[in-house]
């Protein structure tokens, strides 16, 4: 803890504060000490329970995945408060531990719009890597229904799923551009230059076009 309060870095707060997390630690310094440290679960765990944002990634990135129960996993969602520790528990621990696809099926129908958006990205994983068993047109009409007055994490979630449908699965791209058109969400989002915009018709055609180019 000592060590990671010394990574602190007041410019490295300020930009991720604009993002709602709440640390100040360079992510290359924070994946050198993960490194050095390589896999301690029984560290993660103690990590995790001190609250802190900058020791709860670390303890993402020196955890054994597999090593948690469907429980345990739920309860740190839960506990996950912002988006960077959200966003890494789901990539980088629950993708990869058995208890994904439950955790999936229960996270998507969950009330909380946050834990929801877990759901919807696991969703999207097995949108692009295994479609088998899902109803990618129903998904479809959750999205046309829901995503335009959903909460920002829930309403990125369905947005990035209404894409990944869009660009993975050609039978349904026309109605999956047709419905990003209409509710317009992610429009005028601010994008980098060189960078693809979030707005689904756009990234829809524009990774079609890379996928064809090459």
């Amino acid at each position: 803890m000592a060590e990671l309060a010394a990574l602190e870095d007041p410019k490295a707060r300020q930009v991720n504060e604009k993002h709602g997390d709440d640390h100040g630690v360079n992510l290359g310094k924070l994946r050198a000490v993960a490194k050095r440290l390589k896999t301690q679960q029984e560290l993660a765990c103690r990590l995790w329970a001190t609250d802190d944002t900058a020791a709860r990634l670390l303890a993402i990135l020196i955890c054994r995945p597999k090593a948690f129960g469907r429980d345990e996993l739920d309860a740190m969602l839960r506990q996950a408060r912002t988006p960077k520790v959200h966003d890494w528990l789901v990539n980088y621990v629950v993708k990869k531990n058995p208890h994904s696809e439950e955790l999936r099926v229960a996270w998507f129908a969950d009330p909380d719009p946050v834990v929801a958006s877990a759901g919807w990205a696991l969703t999207t994983e097995r949108v692009a890597k295994k479609p088998e068993g899902l109803d990618l047109p129903g998904l479809l009409d959750v999205i046309e229904a829901e995503m335009k007055d959903a909460p920002e994490r829930l309403q990125w979630a369905m947005n990035h799923c209404l894409a990944q449908i869009g660009i993975e699965h050609a039978e349904l791209r026309t109605r999956a551009i047709a419905i990003g058109e209409r509710l317009e969400v992610l429009k005028d989002y601010p994008t980098s230059p060189g960078c693809t915009s979030p707005f689904a018709p756009i990234w829809i055609n524009e990774m079609v076009r890379r996928q064809h180019g090459k």
